[in-house]
């Protein structure tokens, strides 16, 4: 399935959003398109007069499914879909053999490490970020790591560490829900892809994908399978025997109905504006950001800064929305981000602003 997209520039896509406020938190949760977000109301008007059409639903979980496939540059058929990270990175650790080794980044977001510290039997090794290609050796069964830190917006070495796994034979798993949306991801050399749809992808929460190499999907046990899972899923819903997709959909969990129908019209956004342009936008008021605050450039959208205690809700009072993660202020900056946004921020931030040395 390819529909054809009519670009949009990107004043039309920020005409799409509606906030109020100098919303710096998509690295939070993403702000919901207009199309977006009246799909999702129309779902819930029909389910309230008694009109939803949960197999009309189905159109938009495979809008969904394609439009991610096609933003990562993977066939459809390679992608499953779910409601949360962690489940998919717990298939991934279920696949493992006892005593297997997997290599994190040390204080990496926890979906990404508590599903593999939570198996006793695997070795856990966890150093820091900027070490993690270099730790990689024949001992390492697998590498998981946020393509983007959740708590300050530094980019995992990609290229080095899809090198090393080549190098010594072990799998790449990457969450990329801190990057799809707005950084170009080598997809088609990683093993397995995980992304909630909920922050960059502008979706609503209990929307989630899967993505990978066949031979990686299939070491996968489907140890949650349901009828959403089925060769045929209208015809999969009573009774043996086992008939699930030959692709990856036998991974799939049933979708959050609401949640999908809100999705589908969000990835319809992004693909018309293309994330190289969200890319060039996202880091230029990034940067715009930086340099307010006499910081040098940097290759994220995501700006973390040293703050005084109560600065969030300050900027809150404000109207700038930001997160205080591992201690630091965290600004994330998406399509629903204009300049003014920026410079109202830096305006509000910097009488409060005591940078480190």
């Amino acid at each position: 399935m390819h529909e054809p997209h009519h670009p949009l520039t990107l004043a039309d896509a920020h005409d799409e959003f509606t906030a109020d406020v100098a919303y710096l938190n998509t690295a939070t949760y993403g702000l919901p398109p207009r199309t977006a977000q009246r799909a999702m109301n129309d779902t819930e008007r029909d389910r309230a007069a008694g009109l939803l059409s949960p197999a009309h639903l189905d159109t938009a979980v495979t809008r969904s499914r394609h439009a991610f496939a096609r933003l990562i540059g993977l066939p459809p058929e390679r992608v499953a879909i779910g409601s949360q990270a962690s489940y998919f990175i717990g298939l991934a650790a279920a696949s493992l053999p006892t005593a297997a080794t997997v290599l994190v980044a040390d204080g990496d977001f926890t979906s990404v490490l508590f599903p593999f510290l939570a198996r006793p039997d695997l070795t856990v090794r966890a150093v820091p970020l900027h070490h993690l290609a270099d730790a990689v050796d024949t001992t390492v069964d697998l590498i998981a790591v946020s393509a983007v830190q959740s708590a300050d917006g530094r980019i995992a070495p990609l290229d080095d560490l899809i090198d090393a796994a080549h190098t010594h034979r072990a799998r790449l798993l990457l969450d990329v829900t801190q990057a799809a949306g707005w950084l170009p991801l080598p997809a088609d050399r990683v093993d397995l892809l995980v992304c909630s749809a909920y922050k960059w992808l502008l979706g609503p929460r209990g929307t989630c994908f899967l993505a990978g190499t066949e031979e990686a999907l299939a070491a996968l046990p489907p140890i949650a399978a349901g009828w959403y899972a089925g060769h045929d899923v209208w015809d999969s819903i009573y009774g043996p025997p086992l008939r699930l997709a030959a692709d990856a959909r036998r991974l799939d969990l049933s979708p959050v109905w609401h949640g999908w129908a809100g999705l589908a019209p969000a990835l319809d956004l992004l693909e018309r504006v293309g994330v190289p342009a969200v890319h060039r936008h996202d880091l230029a008021l990034a940067d715009r950001f930086r340099a307010g605050l006499g910081l040098p450039p940097g290759d994220s959208a995501i700006v973390s800064v040293p703050v005084p205690d109560g600065t969030a809700d300050a900027l809150r009072d404000q109207g700038v929305i930001a997160a205080v993660r591992a201690g630091r202020l965290r600004c994330a900056f998406h399509l629903s981000t204009t300049t003014a946004d920026v410079d109202r921020a830096l305006d509000a931030l910097t009488p409060r602003l005591h940078l480190t040395a």
